[in-house]
């Protein structure tokens, strides 16, 4: 008969695979507790013993994300996480210090050349929009106005 994980050990196998907010590692642990676990003094012991880091997460998150979405969308989806301010702030200065190049980049890989009809230019703009890129950031993309990337 195989024996039941603790919750602690589940917690640990889930932070092993990649790292999580503690909103959300607490939403996958919940269907497996048992009545006396305590789920929030165990997020919080993870978070004291560094198991669990909002700065590790938010870190993670927006570097796997960044190469596909804007700033925008990668902040909207951080908050829902509810992580601190400082923590989103912080995520904030690094994402928008690149967001040109990630833009450009993206647009680059979906569309290779600058819109020659107004629909194209919308389905650009559209498609960088929808991607979470400001508008001065879209601007620059679509009208080919970029500084030259090869050196960063």
């Amino acid at each position: 008969m195989k024996q039941k994980s603790s919750l602690k050990a589940r917690a640990l196998r889930f932070l092993a695979s990649r790292e999580h907010s503690a909103r959300e590692l607490a939403s996958k642990l919940k269907p497996y507790a048992e009545e006396g676990d305590d789920i929030e003094s165990l997020i919080h012991w993870l978070q004291e013993k560094g198991f669990l880091s909002e700065e590790r997460f938010a870190e993670t998150f927006s570097r796997r994300k960044a190469d596909r979405y804007g700033s925008r969308k990668i902040l909207y989806e951080l908050q829902a996480h509810h992580l601190t301010d400082s923590v989103i702030q912080e995520i904030t200065e690094n994402l928008k210090e690149t967001e040109l190049q990630r833009a450009f980049s993206l647009w680059e890989r979906k569309f290779g050349k600058l819109p020659e009809t107004l629909p194209e230019k919308a389905r650009q703009i559209r498609f960088l929009q929808q991607r979470g890129f400001p508008s001065n950031i879209i601007r620059q993309v679509i009208k080919g106005d970029l500084p030259d990337f090869e050196d960063t």
